[in-house]
């Protein structure tokens, strides 16, 4: 069955960021001083900050986004990690390293093996834990993942999910077990190019997908986390455009929740996906801080995915949340190597490196918040 649009999806429809993207890559430099000279950005202003006219004045956005950043968050830097509790998978997804199809090593861990892990990351300080899975409704069903979030609760105080989409009640479910985030990245917002690239299973449907943090969100998740995967569709300003249109929905509709976005780029898997239009590092900072001005209140998520030396830059200057010491397969963190990872990573520092590194650069490495989400709704 396929999915009626949900409240964004008809947005964006009626944006037709594509056609927007277009206008603004033939920005002229004048076209983006007057765009930077705006005190609130609109969309057509984020389109003119995306082309290369704006990409030649790199350090004059980045001092922008900076200001911007430390305005409305400061000097903390909140680390979170992943931990991947399944790798199996029913959809297929032509750039992913747990597509159904792939000859891999796959493995699901037990509640009890998903409590160790924690218990480990929590020993390295991490707080903040993002629970990740392929999709497969029976190896990693809504009751298997409410077992999992109430055995963590109890010793980890902020849980997300970067799961399949669900319904409202298991979002509930969920909710009530204690996880207060759900991620969900639509990958790429160009629909042709979605359909593409998701040739089978569940993700197939582009506005399920695209709805689902609404319906996390009206199910009362208060972390929402959005974002595309740069390298995947022909032009990366549109996906960035649209996932800026959607950051801003959701900050307004959903004004209790908190909510992030990130521009993941497209890493090698076992997929052997190539990226069809790559996206450089001057062009991911350039969108990131674009990212910032249009959309001050959202958090911007940066995965070791990236280098060292590139996510130590964009600490100074737009991103709040980072993973520190990840590892993609289940049971990396105490197995290593009994399972296929979903990517490689770039940056293999240790949590504490990332920490020390912050604080050196003047900034507060945050592991923890001052109140778990989910004390705080009850009082």
């Amino acid at each position: 069955m396929v999915t009626a649009p949900g409240l964004f999806a008809r947005h964006l429809a009626e944006l037709d960021v594509g056609t927007l993207a277009a206008h603004g890559a033939a920005a002229t430099d004048a076209d983006v001083t007057a765009a930077l000279r705006r005190d609130r950005l609109t969309l057509e202003d984020v389109a003119v900050l995306l082309s290369p006219a704006a990409g030649g004045r790199l350090e004059e956005l980045a001092t922008r986004a900076r200001e911007a950043t430390l305005r409305r968050f400061g000097r903390a830097v909140r680390l979170f990690a992943p931990l991947y509790v399944s790798n199996a998978c029913l959809s297929t997804c032509t750039y992913c390293g747990f597509a159904k199809d792939l000859a891999i090593s796959r493995r699901t861990l037990s509640v009890d093996e998903v409590a160790d892990e924690a218990r480990g990351l929590v020993d390295r300080g991490f707080r903040h834990l993002l629970l990740v899975a392929g999709e497969h409704r029976v190896e990693v069903s809504a009751d298997y993942l409410v077992a999992v979030v109430e055995r963590l609760r109890t010793f980890v105080p902020s849980i997300a999910l970067e799961t399949q989409t669900w319904s409202d009640d298991t979002y509930a479910r969920l909710v009530g077990a204690g996880a207060d985030g759900v991620v969900h990245y639509q990958e790429t917002y160009d629909r042709a190019r979605y359909a593409e690239v998701h040739r089978a299973g569940w993700k197939r449907d582009f506005d399920r997908r695209l709805s689902s943090t609404e319906r996390a969100a009206e199910a009362g998740v208060r972390r929402l986390g959005v974002g595309a995967l740069l390298g995947l569709a022909p032009d990366w300003r549109a996906d960035v455009l649209a996932v800026a249109a959607h950051a801003a929905f959701l900050v307004r509709r959903y004004w209790r929740t908190e909510v992030t976005v990130a521009l993941p780029r497209i890493k090698p898997s076992a997929s052997g996906f190539q990226p069809q239009v790559p996206v450089g590092d001057a062009e991911f900072v350039q969108a990131l801080c674009v990212l910032r001005l249009y959309e001050p209140e959202a958090g911007i998520v940066l995965s070791t995915r990236e280098p060292a030396a590139l996510r130590d830059g964009l600490a100074r200057i737009a991103v709040t949340h980072m993973s520190a010491g990840s590892s993609t397969e289940p049971g990396g963190y105490s197995h290593p190597g009994e399972a296929t990872e979903q990517f490689a990573i770039s940056d293999e520092r240790s949590p504490a490196e990332v920490a020390a590194m912050l604080d050196a650069a003047g900034y507060e490495p945050v592991f923890r918040d001052a109140l778990p989400l989910y004390e705080v709704q009850s009082r």
